[in-house]
C-alpha cells in the first residue's frame, strides 16, 4: 500500500511566540474556533434571527465558510506540518507563519462581513490565503525533489478556482457560487481520498501489530493507483455538470462502492478499542455513505441531494479532519498518542450532528428541529475540541523540543 514516508522535522529554533512555531498551533485551532463561531451565525440565519447581505445567497455563505473557512484552516494546518516532515526541511514558522494565519483571518471576517464591505474587497482578502499557502510549500517540495506530494499544490490551485466562483457571484450576480461551493467539496474529499489512503491503513497495520495482531492489507491495484481518485473526480464533474441525471447518479454509486471495498480491506473494525484510530475509519465511512446517498438521490424524491451533501460535508470532512487534527496535534507537541474522554465524547458529537443533519431534509415536517438540534451537537463537539486543545496548541511541547 502507499504510505506518506515521515522523516523528523527540521526546526529553526527560537523563530518567536510558541504559537506560531508549527503550522498546526494557529491552524488546527482557528479552524475549530471557525466551527463554533460560524456554524451558530448560520443556524440564527436560517432561522430567520440574522439578516445575510444582500450579494450573498445565505446557503453559499454558510457552505462557503465550511469549504473555505473551516477546511481551508484544516488543510492549511495539516500541510505546513506534513511537508517538513516528509522533505525533511524547516517548518514555516515565525513570521511568514504569522503573515498567513492573518490573510486567512482576515478572509474569515471579511467574508462574515459579507454585504457590509464591498464585494471586491471581501473577494480580494479572501483570495489571498491559499496562493501564498502554495508559495510556502512549493519551496520545500520542489528542493526535496518530492513530485509525487507536489500534486498537493494543483488541488490547492483548483480550491482556489472554486473559491473564486464563489466570489464571482457576489461581483456579477452570475449564480456560480453553488457551483464553486461544490467544486470546493469534491477537492477536500479528493484530499481525503489521497491522505486517507495512505495515513488510515498504515496507522492501523502499525498498531494492530503493537497490538499482537498482525494483519496483512492487500490493496486492490487498480484502486490505490488512481481508480479511487479517479473514481471520485468523475462523479464530482458529473454532479457539476449534469447534477441529478441518472449519469451523475450512477457515477456516485460506483464511487461509494469504489471506496466502500477500500475502505473493507482497513480492517476497521479491529480499531473500535482505540478511537484515535478507529475515527479515521468512521470519517472515510462517512464518504462512502455520502455518495451512496448522493447516488440514490438522483432516482428517488426521497432522499433530497442536500441529505448526501451533509454526509459528504458535516460527516465525512468533518470527522476526518477532528480525526487527524486531534491526532497530529498530540503528536506533533511531543504528547503522547492517548485522548482524554472529552475528545471522545467530541467525536460522538460530530457524528452525532452529522447524523441529525442528513436526516433534516429526509424528514421535512422535523427539518428545523433536526437541523437546530444537529448543529448544535456538531458545534459542541468543536467546542469540546477547542477546549481540550487550547493548551495543546498555545502551549510549549511536551518533550521540551522545539515546534
Amino acid at each position: 500500500m502507499a504510505t506518506i514516508q515521515l522523516q523528523d522535522p527540521v526546526y529553526k529554533g527560537d523563530q518567536g511566540p510558541v504559537f506560531f512555531a508549527a503550522g498546526f498551533r494557529p491552524f488546527f485551532l482557528f479552524a475549530a474556533v471557525q466551527a463554533v463561531v460560524m456554524l451558530p451565525l448560520w443556524l440564527a440565519t436560517f432561522l430567520g434571527l440574522l439578516p445575510m447581505g444582500a450579494n450573498w445567497n445565505p446557503v453559499v455563505w454558510h457552505a462557503h465558510s465550511m469549504v473555505f473557512g473551516f477546511a481551508g484552516a484544516a488543510i492549511g494546518g495539516f500541510l505546513l506540518t506534513a511537508v517538513p516532515s516528509w522533505t525533511n526541511s524547516h517548518h514555516v514558522s515565525g513570521r511568514p507563519l504569522a503573515v498567513l494565519f492573518a490573510l486567512w483571518l482576515a478572509g474569515r471576517v471579511a467574508t462574515g462581513l459579507a454585504g457590509t464591505l464591498p464585494p471586491m474587497v471581501v473577494a480580494a482578502v479572501d483570495l489571498a490565503y491559499l496562493p501564498l499557502l502554495a508559495v510556502l510549500l512549493a519551496k520545500p517540495l520542489v528542493e526535496a525533489g518530492k513530485w509525487r506530494n507536489i500534486a498537493f499544490l494543483p488541488i490547492l490551485g483548483v480550491l482556489w478556482l472554486a473559491d473564486l466562483c464563489v466570489h464571482l457571484e457576489a461581483l456579477t450576480g452570475h449564480p456560480t457560487g453553488l457551483k464553486g461551493v461544490y467544486l470546493g467539496i469534491f477537492v477536500v474529499l479528493l484530499m481525503i481520498v489521497i491522505v486517507g489512503g495512505r495515513i488510515v491503513p498504515s496507522f492501523t497495520q502499525n498498531w494492530l501489530r503493537m497490538q499482537g495482531r498482525p494483519v496483512e492489507m492487500t490493496p486492490i491495484g487498480w484502486i490505490e493507483k488512481g481508480g479511487a481518485a479517479v473514481s471520485l473526480v468523475l462523479a464530482a464533474l458529473a454532479q457539476l455538470v449534469l447534477p441529478s441525471t441518472a449519469m451523475a447518479g450512477g457515477l456516485a454509486l460506483v464511487a461509494a462502492a469504489i471506496h466502500g471495498t477500500r475502505l473493507s480491506r482497513w480492517h476497521g473494525l479491529k480499531t473500535l478499542g482505540n478511537p484515535i484510530l478507529a475515527v479515521l475509519h468512521v470519517g472515510y465511512g462517512w464518504m462512502v455513505l455520502g455518495f451512496a446517498l448522493l447516488g440514490l438521490s438522483a432516482f428517488t424524491d426521497v432522499l433530497p441531494a442536500s441529505a448526501a451533501v451533509h454526509a459528504l460535508t458535516a460527516g465525512s470532512i468533518g470527522t476526518m479532519v477532528i480525526g487527524v487534527m486531534s491526532r497530529a496535534a498530540l503528536g506533533h507537541s511531543g504528547r503522547p498518542l492517548e485522548l482524554s474522554p472529552a475528545t471522545v465524547v467530541a467525536y460522538g458529537l460530530i457524528s452525532l450532528g452529522a447524523i441529525l443533519r442528513v436526516a433534516a431534509p429526509v424528514l421535512p415536517e422535523a427539518m428545523v428541529p433536526l437541523t437546530l438540534a444537529g448543529g448544535i451537537a456538531w458545534t459542541t463537539g468543536w467546542l469540546v475540541y477547542v477546549v481540550v486543545y487550547f493548551p495543546v496548541c498555545t502551549q510549549p511541547r511536551a518533550d521540551g523540543r522545539p515546534g
